[in-house]
């Protein structure tokens, strides 16, 4: 989830500048791009990597020690092959679970994300759990990352097909909330409300919990939205700052 995030204030900056030089050019926003290093999000072209096989993770402990228990959170690249390549680990649980996890996912085979028919490397993160029941564990795959489809012309334009004189910013890139721990029980998960000041690069300046959940989730809402990137406001054709609500959603474990 914590990847080089600079690319999306670029994207979003040129993107700007092509559409106040001709806002009627079609299919202008229609195919999301890598980031500098060739690799994409999930989006709305881009579809995600499947996990085709894989193996069950052992246990490195007896089984008379059922007090031990975590979860390793992997993020990586599939590549256009199907195989996993960068493998960072995101949420530690100790040396031998997370080195298990990652032999794991070494061993898995994936189909890879496809964008316009043809496979690309796409990021993913993927989760492994440890029971103190020690029942059986697999890697999971996750998508708490993604790009967005960015604002259509009509969202940008008046009914007359002339720019409006003012539009919110748009995000069009998004992280979901870090719900780190799947052995804590809460009532329930709903999102988190987060009020963002977006600057007009599209980078956020300035964010604040606007209605919270509580059980220490606040925090990790506020710094989700830290890591989106916006198609900023625009005030009379020209990008400006502005403050808007996002609904973060978390991740779903």
């Amino acid at each position: 989830m914590r990847r080089a995030y600079f690319t999306f204030a670029l994207l979003a900056t040129t993107a700007i500048g092509l559409w106040a030089e001709d806002t009627a050019r079609p299919g202008l926003w229609s195919r999301q791009g890598p980031d500098p290093d060739g690799v994409y999000y999930v989006g709305p072209d881009v579809t995600s990597p499947r996990l085709v096989t894989t193996v069950f993770v052992s246990y490195p402990y007896a089984s008379s020690e059922k007090h031990f228990k975590g979860m390793t959170v992997l993020a990586m690249v599939i590549n256009a092959k199907g195989v996993a390549e960068h493998i960072q680990i995101l949420h530690h649980s100790n040396d031998i679970f997370d080195q298990l996890a990652v032999d794991a996912v070494e061993h898995s085979t994936f189909a890879p994300g496809m964008l316009a028919g043809k496979p690309v490397p796409v990021w993913i993160d993927v989760r492994v759990v440890f029971s103190s029941d020690q029942s059986r564990t697999t890697p999971q795959v996750l998508i708490a990352e993604r790009d967005l489809a960015p604002p259509t012309e009509s969202q940008l334009e008046d009914k007359n097909h002339k720019p409006r004189s003012y539009t919110p910013p748009f995000p069009i890139h998004t992280v979901d909330a870090d719900f780190a721990d799947p052995f804590v029980k809460v009532p329930y998960i709903q999102v988190a409300v987060v009020s963002v000041l977006v600057s007009k690069e599209g980078l956020p300046t300035d964010v604040r919990v606007v209605r919270g959940l509580g059980f220490g989730l606040d925090q990790k809402a506020a710094a989700a939205v830290w890591h989106y990137r916006f198609f900023p406001a625009m005030k009379k054709g020209k990008p400006s700052a502005a403050r808007r609500d996002v609904m973060v959603n978390f991740v779903k474990f």
